[in-house]
């Protein structure tokens, strides 16, 4: 499925709204990287996972998927070579035994879930590295009885630090000290029990100065008598830190013996949290599982937008009676959502999401599905909205094939109505006879009459209300729309006699060209356009009457009765009746001065953008004007 249709589609605004109901970032990593399948079986399979994950949540069953965390990292870290952390090696240990509540949650609901419960029996069971682990570590340390070495040590430690204390006490309690003191307590120093000695009575103390403070008033000394023990405890410390080190590389190894059984828990796991995230979305959006074909059948039964939570429900069906599909209508009648509606319901099925619609409702895996919806105008390449969608149905044409869905906004829009419409008709007779399944838009009447006059097309129209014109969202299947303009026209006020002469006009192109019987215009006025018409020159001060705004000219009529002036800093070609003189250039300037210097400061301009843009010509005069 190629990314503009997705992106056309809002398709991953669709699969962050199901995210949501993930409990780990495992299942979202997986809806991140999940797009449409164009394998039957596949869809399949997701559909089947989702109604079991929907009939455990519908029967009040909770799998235990709390607690489990993404240990993919902690893997890798090992694998690597590198030593868990006592944190770490308990994440691991929480990791598998959720893996194990799990799979005796699957085993035991294999009624409820029998694709479910049989992808439990690739978890591997691995309570003994679990209770290795609980033995070992104590919530974020290594527990005094992981080894009777590390027990022995850590009582030694004790010792050795109950001996300090009580020095250091004593040292603190002996009045002879009490003068040199800054303070009565005990601060540990650089891992160094010390006391705080006032820096003029250093010198009176035996002891070593550890760390003096900021002000120099005041050195934190370690008492002689504490030294001793001070060294013993730093190499107990030592000890301790090798005897830690070499449970957890034991626990480290002992996970990597079984890495690749607890990459596999960890896939299984991810895809449970995946499959019970849209069976929550299901349950949220009451949604059911769509049957499936492949050979291009799609029946919506009153199906609902997925991004839009109050909408009109949309009944649809393409692909037995009729294989191209015309939708007419006004501007802001729902046409668009219409198509969204079938292409993002259809993503959804293809992705294995239930979706909000009811029973006998069915979707057709296609191989592609592609998209011409919204204005490609491309301001970078210089395209224009017409030229930008031709380009894509361009390679459309190229790419789709029979089993291809395609949806157009519009078809054939942006140019001129007659080319426009044939353009339009001629490419979906291409798509037809390619065998595609097409949905379009169109407001060109030519196209609705192609539409109806074809065994193999339909039209359908959105509805609306006569009286009103307020638009009910509602698709008609067999019934050509328009745009409403001559309810518009006739509501506003126009009389029957011009709306009744539109619709012939309208069915027969049957023009009236016969001449008034007089001209309404006075002689005089005539004769006096004729002959008193202004011929605009270059420096002319003209006021645009469109704008209310004033330019100048810069380039005198071409043959399309265009005049281009400067207005606001830019050049813009403008119809000459659509300006009127203010102040002739005879008048503003002087005989013999250089029109030229009027617009020095937009050549420059320009020579910057062509530089700047790489063009070869704009180099050029930039090199012959600095003289390089």
């Amino acid at each position: 499925m190629n990314n503009a249709t997705l992106e056309k589609l809002n398709y991953k605004e669709l699969k962050d709204i199901v995210k949501s109901y993930c409990v780990s970032n495992l299942g979202k990593k997986l809806i991140d990287k999940l797009v449409p399948s164009n394998n039957i079986k596949q869809v399949r399979r997701m559909i089947k996972e989702t109604s079991e994950g929907r009939r455990l949540i519908d029967a009040s069953y909770h799998m235990p998927l709390e607690g489990v965390f993404d240990i993919s990292p902690l893997i890798e870290k090992i694998e690597k070579g590198g030593v868990l952390e006592p944190s770490e090696v308990i994440t691991v240990g929480d990791f598998l035994r959720g893996c194990r509540k799990v799979k005796a949650f699957v085993k035991d609901k294999e009624g409820y879930a029998e694709t479910l419960s049989a992808y439990g029996e690739n978890i591997t069971d691995l309570k003994y590295i679990e209770d290795e682990i609980n033995m070992a570590i104590r919530g974020t340390i290594v527990d005094s009885n992981a080894t009777k070495e590390l027990k022995k040590i850590r009582r030694s430690i004790e010792i050795c630090e109950e001996k300090i204390k009580e020095k250091i006490e004593k040292f603190i309690k002996n009045p002879s000290n009490k003068e040199y003191m800054q303070e009565f307590f005990v601060s540990i120093r650089n891992g160094r029990y010390t006391v705080p000695i006032k820096a003029a009575y250093k010198n009176y103390v035996q002891g070593t100065i550890v760390e003096a403070s900021s002000k120099g008033t005041t050195v934190f000394m370690e008492p002689a008598s504490v030294s001793k023990y001070t060294t013993e405890l730093i190499a107990l410390k030592a000890e301790e830190s090798v005897e830690e080190y070499k449970i957890l590389s034991t626990l480290s190894e002992m996970i990597f013996q079984k890495h690749q059984e607890i990459k596999i828990n960890i896939e299984v796991i991810s895809e449970y949290d995946m499959i019970l995230a849209k069976a929550k979305y299901s349950k949220e959006i009451s949604g059911i599982e769509p049957k499936l074909n492949d050979y291009g059948y799609i029946k919506i039964v009153k199906g609902r937008y997925p991004l839009i939570k109050e909408c009109v429900p949309l009944d649809f069906e393409i692909g037995n009676k009729y294989r191209s599909l015309i939708i007419t209508g006004p501007n802001a009648g729902g046409k668009t959502v219409v198509l969204k509606s079938v292409g993002l319901l259809t993503l959804a099925a293809l992705s294995g999401f239930h979706i909000s619609a009811h029973e006998n409702t069915e979707i057709a895996v296609f191989d592609d599905i592609f998209v011409d919806i919204g204005d490609n105008q491309s301001i970078e390449n210089a395209l224009s909205t017409f030229s930008s969608h031709v380009k894509n149905l361009a390679e459309i044409l190229k790419e789709s094939s029979r089993n291809s869905l395609l949806l157009f906004d519009e078809i054939g829009s942006g140019t001129e109505p007659n080319e426009g419409a044939a353009l339009a008709i001629a490419i979906l007779e291409e798509f037809y006879h390619k065998g595609c399944i097409t949905v379009a838009s169109t407001h060109y009447g030519e196209i609705k009459n192609f539409s109806q006059n074809h065994p193999d097309f339909e039209n359908a129209a959105m509805e609306f209300k006569i009286d009103t014109l307020e638009p009910l969202y509602k698709l008609h299947i067999g019934k050509s729309g328009d745009s409403n303009a001559l309810y518009i026209s006739r509501k506003m006020g126009i009389s029957d006699n011009i709306i009744e002469k539109s619709r012939k006009y309208i069915q027969t192109k049957d023009y009236n060209y016969s001449l008034a019987k007089e001209s309404k215009i006075p002689k005089r006025e005539i004769e006096k356009s004729e002959t008193h018409e202004y011929i605009y020159r270059v420096g002319d001060k003209v006021l645009l009457l469109d704008k209310g705004a004033r330019g100048i000219v810069y380039k005198e009529i071409d043959r399309l009765n265009n005049i281009t002036v400067l207005f606001n800093s830019e050049f813009i070609e403008v119809n000459y009746k659509r300006i009127k003189l203010e102040i002739s250039a005879e008048e503003l300037y002087p005989k013999d001065y250089d029109m030229s210097q009027l617009f020095s400061s937009y050549k420059e301009r320009k020579l910057n953008r062509d530089i700047e843009r790489g063009s070869k010509k704009g180099l050029k005069k930039f090199r012959k004007q600095e003289g390089i």
